[in-house]
């Protein structure tokens, strides 16, 4: 017999060990079979095989929905499946509390340790066949519940049906529930370290999500795509180095484009793979870089305050439909970048704050585990478990999606524990120093272990600050991201492009400074979302001037941008000019490019993609001073701008010459390095792209005159507001 205050805990879910007491035990040399489902007032034992009565069971007198009884037959261990009945009302059902352990030692060490490099492969919620039956296994880590449980439909949301088991010191919780299959929406209910009951917590490492508002996790299969970019993954490594062409299209899912028919819906993960991957490769991109995926409750943060960060969003489709997004990216030879957040996460009930009743996740104190800006919490990422499960987490996009690279979210807010506060406001390190020493010790180790474990792919870090060795490696000293956005060149340039041009000439510097660092850091030029939101305008509209003007100046910056050393990246609707700002709930203004000064800023861009590809001199020294030589840089009264792009040895030599004033310079004198015929590869003022097909006709021979401190010079036609750029022909 069950105690009887074991009992009463038990019916009541409080009892923390039901492993302990449920199932088939041995008693005094007998075999027990207890069980407990409360809205039972009868059970029975059957064979699972014939389906046949073994025994009956007896209802406790402490504790309604109990059940015990002795199989007096029985010496040995036996699988058995079990009958309830409640008024005429009759089911079956097995019972989880007769199924053993699934995780194994060593699993339990390294999560112990924080050093489970696959913690997604042991905790979340995974469909497999355990013992015989099929089911799907439930582990998470909550170290000061005093109880946990699984909860959902199959058990009417019941936190006293399915207490799990908990496995040691490690803080991890377990069981085995049959017949839970995938789509079976779920959720933990803890009890703290007091017993209090605490709000329902969706799974920290569930693989699916219900359709916001809904916040449950859902079991999901991850494992039943058949990839097929075996050549592509085997290549990638050489598309990703810092010497490599790499132009990247910026898209919110969400927005990019709707089904006006359907209620403007977003597009599918599935009708993304057909439409936005033909879109940018049309285009010529290289990558798409994805705003965040992993599931997140609020459309209006974006998907930069995540709930699931394991859990690629519903809105658009399960995580199989992302996987063959991935896929068809691939075979269009185009590389998948995905925001990622580790740098804070929302005070969401059902999310990771307060986990299990403590801090756990996060930091306790406010000052380092709360960001004012954002009102949101900071991980604490010196606790070994939550930078396992940052680290993790990094490795699962890399490893089941096989995504390509992960852009680094709020690096500057993870860098310094002084981000945006006030003093008083924030604690100093261990020597009394602004560096979070801890966050800084987790991105090394993100970056050595994703690089170390998934050659190819790479990561980047939105960082906007000077910190130093951003892009270096790790045992350098840096902290080992591949490619960094350059946030000064962005606005500086971005300011510099709003002024009127008959100002320009005093705002010259903003132009050139940014090539005093150019070289320092692998850089990413980058026209991000963040620039045409909360008030900002579209790219378009921070031109000066009016109609035609708008869209010359704009054409005449994304040249200049495309000849600027660093990597490209656009964000959606820059490409074709979207008039107005971005809105997350609409759709990209397509209808646009009825209009001719729209399509031919799609179509300048196109080419800018299919130039900057095809000419190595634009991209092969991206990140080495060798590959960059002034021409003009004091012409601040033209607003002129000019340089040479040097690539390896043999490649040809080319000349990006800007000039950023409505006046038209002819007979411009601009030096070049070598003697020979310049061939005119691109002009922003042609026809095809709105402009007044103002230029070079073609190309353009060397006079042996000096000019800009070079023996040979070019006599050009600047058209107004234009970017020309020319290629030494061999």
């Amino acid at each position: 017999m069950i105690r009887s205050q074991d009992a009463q805990a038990i019916a009541a879910g409080r009892f923390s060990d039901p492993f302990a007491v449920l199932g088939l035990h041995a008693v005094d040399g007998k075999l027990s079979v207890r069980c407990f489902h409360p809205d039972a007032d009868r059970a029975e034992v059957l064979d699972p095989r014939t389906g046949r009565r073994i025994m009956g069971l007896d209802p406790h007198p402490d504790a309604p929905g109990l059940f015990t009884g002795i199989a007096a037959r029985r010496r040995k261990p036996f699988a058995y499946r079990l009958r309830f009945g409640a008024g005429e009302q009759v089911w079956e059902a097995q019972d989880p509390y007769r199924f053993g352990p699934v995780l194994g030692e060593i699993d339990e060490y390294l999560i112990g340790e924080g050093a489970h490099q696959q913690l997604w492969r042991v905790l979340g919620a995974h469909l497999t066949t355990h013992e015989g039956s099929a089911g799907t296994h439930f582990a998470v880590w909550a170290p000061n519940a005093s109880r946990v449980s699984v909860v959902g439909g199959f058990n009417n949301w019941d936190g006293r049906r399915a207490v799990m088991r908990r496995r040691g010191q490690t803080g991890v919780w377990e069981i085995f529930l049959p017949d839970v299959g995938e789509g079976a929406a779920y959720k933990y209910e803890l009890l703290d370290g007091s017993g209090g009951l605490l709000p329902l917590k969706s799974d920290p490492v569930g693989f699916g999500s219900e359709h916001p508002p809904q916040t449950a996790s859902v079991v999901r299969e991850i494992d039943r795509h058949v990839w097929a970019d075996a050549g592509w993954m085997a290549g990638r490594a050489a598309r990703h180095r810092p010497d490599a062409p790499m132009s990247i299209y910026e898209v919110h899912l969400g927005s990019w484009r709707r089904v006006p028919e359907e209620g403007s819906r977003p597009l599918s993960y599935r009708e993304h793979a057909d439409q936005l991957v033909g879109y940018a490769r049309d285009m010529g991109f290289t990558h798409i870089e994805l705003m965040p995926v992993s599931e997140f409750p609020f459309d209006g943060s974006w998907g930069y305050q995540p709930v699931g960060l394991f859990a690629p969003t519903i809105r658009h489709g399960t995580p199989e439909e992302f996987q063959a997004f991935v896929d068809a990216c691939h075979a269009a030879d185009i590389g998948l970048i995905l925001d990622w957040v580790p740098g804070h996460f929302p005070t969401d009930q059902h999310g990771l704050g307060q986990f299990d009743g403590t801090a756990l996740y996060e930091h306790a104190d406010p000052r380092e585990g709360f960001h004012q800006d954002w009102n949101t919490l900071i991980y604490n990422y010196g606790r070994r478990e939550v930078a396992n499960y940052l680290t993790a987490n990094a490795q699962y996009w890399l490893g089941e999606y096989h995504i390509d690279g992960l852009r680094v979210d709020a690096v500057a807010s993870m860098l310094y524990r002084d981000y945006s506060r006030e003093d008083g406001q924030w604690v100093p390190n261990v020597h009394g120093g602004r560096e979070n020493l801890e966050a800084i010790a987790f991105m090394q180790q993100m970056n050595t272990l994703t690089y170390g474990t998934y050659p190819g792919m790479m990561t980047i870090a939105e960082e906007s600050t000077a910190f130093p060795g951003v892009s270096a490696p790790v045992d350098g000293g840096g902290l080992g991201f591949g490619f960094k956005w350059n946030m000064g060149w962005m606005n500086d340039t971005l300011a510099y492009i709003a002024e009127d041009p008959v100002h320009r000439k005093y705002h010259h510097d903003k132009l050139t400074f940014g090539l005093l660092y150019a070289f320092s850091e692998n850089f990413i030029l980058p026209i991000s979302h963040d620039e045409v939101v909360h008030g900002k305008g579209s790219l378009l509209d921070k031109m000066p001037g009016e109609g035609a003007a708008k869209f010359a100046n704009l054409r005449a910056y994304l040249g200049f941008m495309w000849g600027h050393p660093g990597k490209k990246l656009l964000f959606m609707g820059c490409e074709f000019a979207q008039g107005r700002e971005w809105d997350h709930d609409s759709s990209l203004d397509w209808h646009l490019l009825d209009h001719p000064d729209h399509k031919g800023i799609q179509t300048l861009v196109r080419d800018l993609n299919r130039l900057y590809r095809d000419t190595p001199a634009l991209f092969q020294r991206d990140a080495r001073p060798d590959g960059f030589e002034w021409i003009e840089e004091h012409a601040a009264d033209e607003s002129i701008i000019a340089w040479v792009r040097h690539g390896e040895d043999g490649a040809l030599p080319v000349l990006v010459v800007t000039n950023f004033t409505p006046v038209e310079r002819r007979e411009r004198r601009i030096g070049v390095p070598q003697a020979g015929h310049w061939a005119e590869r691109l002009n922003t003022d042609a026809e095809r792209y709105g402009g007044g097909n103002r230029g070079n006709l073609g190309g353009v021979d060397s006079d042996e005159i000096a000019a800009s401190g070079r023996a040979y010079s070019l006599s050009l036609t600047l058209p107004p507001l234009s970017t020309v750029i020319f290629e030494l022909q061999p």
